[in-house]
């Protein structure tokens, strides 16, 4: 392997790294608002890159049939509630309008909007519209009832949870894959490498989100009230943060996450309906390297996932996703020598 070989790769893994990067961040995020492994972050990758796929095919996507269930399977949970706790009517159309206003806007829009094909900008939008309700509808249907259960059994439904999207995936989408026009088709050298349009647009993007996700969590109320929450879910409750509230809101960051790194690997690499599950698991890895609590450490084991990802390829090509899941064993050692153990009662 000589120097110009070397920098493909490293370009290859860092592209690579920055969508796990993403994928890592959101783990993190969730977990640590509400102690879920969300097993299922993968799938709202596929949904982002199938629906925008299927936008820029004139079609319209499965996702429109699928947010709209979702979104009447909660309704109808909010209406048996409502009526076991007798709550008022007032307060019943507030929760009811909540639920249901943003999947029922985005629906509509896309129904209107899909069959002219609209510009690559608004379909991304009419996309992240799609995708991102269902994180709190995901939250309210699976985890809402058990959010005070222990962590084994939110790992369990969240086994579940992944397994139901993937055959509503594979209902709503069909078997085929597909692979999404780039955003910009432009091509530069730099010595030996060549960068590509979207591989700039991947880089740019998830900077921007992470710098955005810093500021909201440093700056904003609604972040300092998700960070409360993840040190102390009983304090934060006792000064007033729901956490029903702060766990939608987990759900629906972690939702818009995955339907922009949807949007962005959707150029680079053809997408099936349980395409997200592979990406999930490595961004999985890369959240396991920082412990699932520290968002520094999972942009850095992202990053050190896609570069061993890319040298591993090229050394052995078919052992390559073997390498990079071995890589998690040293670093679980080392976390069980390190980290406190609490026992879970």
């Amino acid at each position: 392997m000589d120097a110009s070989i070397a920098g493909i790769l490293a370009l290859d893994g860092l592209t690579s790294g920055a969508i796990y990067a993403l994928v890592a961040l959101a783990l993190v995020l969730v977990f640590a608002v509400t102690r879920v492994v969300f097993i299922p972050q993968g799938e709202f990758v596929a949904f982002g890159a199938l629906t925008m796929a299927l936008l820029q095919g004139g079609q319209l996507p499965g996702t429109v049939w699928l947010l709209l269930l979702m979104a009447g399977l909660a309704a109808v949970l909010d209406a048996l509630q409502a009526r076991r706790e007798a709550w008022p009517l007032a307060r019943w159309a507030r929760h009811a309008l909540r639920t249901l206003a943003l999947p029922l806007t985005a629906c509509a829009a896309t129904l209107l909007l899909a069959p002219g094909k609209p510009p690559l900008l608004v379909q991304a939008l009419l996309t992240l519209a799609l995708v991102a309700p269902m994180g709190p509808l995901v939250y309210r249907l699976a985890y809402r009832p058990l959010a005070d259960a222990g962590t084994l059994v939110l790992l369990i439904v969240s086994v579940g949870v992944h397994f139901a999207l993937t055959g509503l995936g594979l209902l709503f989408f069909g078997a085929e894959g597909f692979r999404n026009a780039a955003f910009w088709d432009e091509r530069f050298t730099l010595g030996p490498l060549t960068l590509t349009g979207q591989t700039m647009i991947i880089m740019l993007a998830s900077l921007v989100l992470i710098a955005a996700l810093f500021l909201f969590f440093d700056r904003t109320l609604w972040g300092k009230a998700l960070r409360a929450t993840s040190v102390n879910r009983t304090g934060a409750r006792l000064m007033g943060i729901s956490g029903d509230g702060a766990g939608s809101l987990s759900f629906l960051m972690a939702a818009f996450i995955g339907a922009l790194s949807g949007l962005l690997i959707g150029p680079t690499t053809t997408v099936f309906y349980d395409s997200g599950f592979l990406i999930g698991l490595k961004g999985f890895v890369a959240a396991v390297f920082a412990g699932l609590t520290s968002f520094p450490l999972a942009l850095a084991g992202a990053l050190g996932v896609g570069l061993i990802e890319s040298f591993g390829s090229f050394w052995a090509s078919a052992f390559k996703e073997v390498i990079v899941f071995t890589a998690i064993l040293p670093v679980l050692l080392w976390r069980s020598f390190v980290d406190k153990h609490h026992e879970e009662h």
